[in-house]
This record gives C-alpha cells, structure tokens and sequence, in this order.
C-alpha cells in the first residue's frame, strides 16, 4: 500500500505574459477567493519520485511523466493526498501501460480529454478518490456548454423540419378543399382570410417563398377577378342568343 498524491499547478504555458498574469488573477479571485475553480493542469504521484499527467502530441502517447512538482511547463500551485492504493508498484505500471495506450496525444481536448480527466481515471483504477471538483470545473462547465449549444442547434433544425412537413400536409388538404367547391358560384363578398382559397395560396406562399401576404387584398384580387369573367361570359351568350332569335323567322 502506498501514497497516492495530485500535484495542482496554474496554466501558465500561453507563451504571454499577459495571459499569464491573467489566468494567475482568475484563479486567485475563483480558487482562492470563492472556491469556484480556475484553470489548472494536475498530474498524479504514485510510487516514485514521478507524477504522471497527459498532454497533446501529434504522434505516440500522450501519457508523460516528469519529476514530481517539477513541470517546467507550468506554475506549481499545491498538493494534496487523494488516499493509499493497494495495488503493487508492479501493478500500477501495468496500469499505466494501458493507459499509454488508451490516452493517444492526438486525441487531447481541452475541454472534454485534457490532463485532469486522465488523472481522475488513473486515481479511479488505483481506487482512490477523484480530484476536487474545482480542478477542472471550468473545463467541464465549457463541455456542458457546448452539448447544451449542440442538442439546442439539433432541435431547432428538428422543429424546422417538422413545421415544414405539417405545413405541406395543410397546403394539400386546403387544395383538396378548393378544388371539391369549385362546383358553386363564388361570391366577391364571400371571399375573405378564412375562404379555403386564400389559405391555400397562404400556405402555398410559406412553402415556396416564405412569404405571408400583407393584406387580404391580394387574396380578394384573385377571388375577385373569377366573377367579372364569369358575368362577362354570360353576357356575351346572352347577346348572341338575342341575336340568333332576331334573324329566326316569326
């Protein structure tokens, strides 16, 4: 049975001074001023004078180790003993053989696979308690973020889809309805928004272009401009019908 310690260390590898300085104050006002969290990188000691913490590479592991508390990367912050494993020192080596294999450095993700999501699986296979929640808080507040942005884009494209379709579904039904009442005479004062007509073209608007008429004078144009054709025809029949019984003989 032995030890197993976290080292706790400030990001300071941004290459800026200012960003430095910058992630130094953030985790004094939220680490240690509210016990929020902050911007940390953690590597595990066990066995040893070595920690072990996982980091990107193009090619290989990403699995590293180096002294303990002595990552030249980073600003050393703290430590702290998560408990005692039971596992041999044989036994920890072939779990970290597993997980060289398991942690490929391509595969880091700052929010969803970064140095301490491996220590907290490596500390969960010796069976000892995971990090302290503030360790990587952060990191995984910005994971949430993006699967609640990326399931909220995925129903919004989903609901488009379905009111399209129930759309299209409405449109044919109103044709069905025009074209069944076709039989009568349509009246120009019985041609308004709720006539199966305008509804039709209402729909057949959003379908096509997206567009809602803006009044229902366009609807009552078309409703309306059927009857002076009709009347015109009856009167050309009826004048030809007088004209044909003037020429007949008495």
């Amino acid at each position: 049975m032995t030890e197993v310690r976290l080292h706790i260390y400030d990001v300071t590898n941004s290459g800026s001074d200012k960003t430095n300085t910058t992630i130094l104050q953030i985790n004094k006002i939220f680490k240690d001023g509210i016990g929020l969290g902050g911007i940390f990188h953690s590597a595990v000691q066990v066995y040893g004078e070595e920690e072990w913490s996982f980091g990107f590479c193009d090619h290989g592991s990403g699995v590293f180790n180096c002294p303990s508390g002595k990552n030249p990367m980073y600003t050393y912050r703290e430590s702290m003993v998560l408990g005692r494993t039971n596992f041999s020192k044989f036994k920890v080596n072939q779990i970290l053989q597993e997980l060289s294999r398991e942690w490929p450095g391509n595969s880091y993700d700052l929010l969803s696979k970064n140095c301490n999501h491996f220590c907290d699986e490596f500390c969960e296979r010796l069976g000892v308690q995971k990090l302290p929640g503030w360790v990587n808080r952060f990191a995984n507040a910005g994971d949430a973020a993006i699967e609640i942005a990326e399931n909220t884009a995925l129903r919004l494209r989903q609901a488009k889809t379905e009111i399209v379709s129930a759309s299209k579904v409405a449109y044919r039904f109103l044709v069905g309805v025009t074209s069944s009442s076709n039989g009568g005479n349509d009246s120009p004062g019985n041609s308004n928004r709720g006539s199966p007509r305008f509804q039709a073209a209402w729909f057949k608007n959003l379908i096509t272009t997206g567009a809602k008429p803006s009044s229902s004078s366009e609807a009552e144009a078309q409703d309306g401009n059927a009857v002076p054709q009709h009347q015109q025809q009856n009167s050309t029949q009826n004048m030809q019908q007088n004209f044909q019984d003037s020429g007949r003989p008495q």
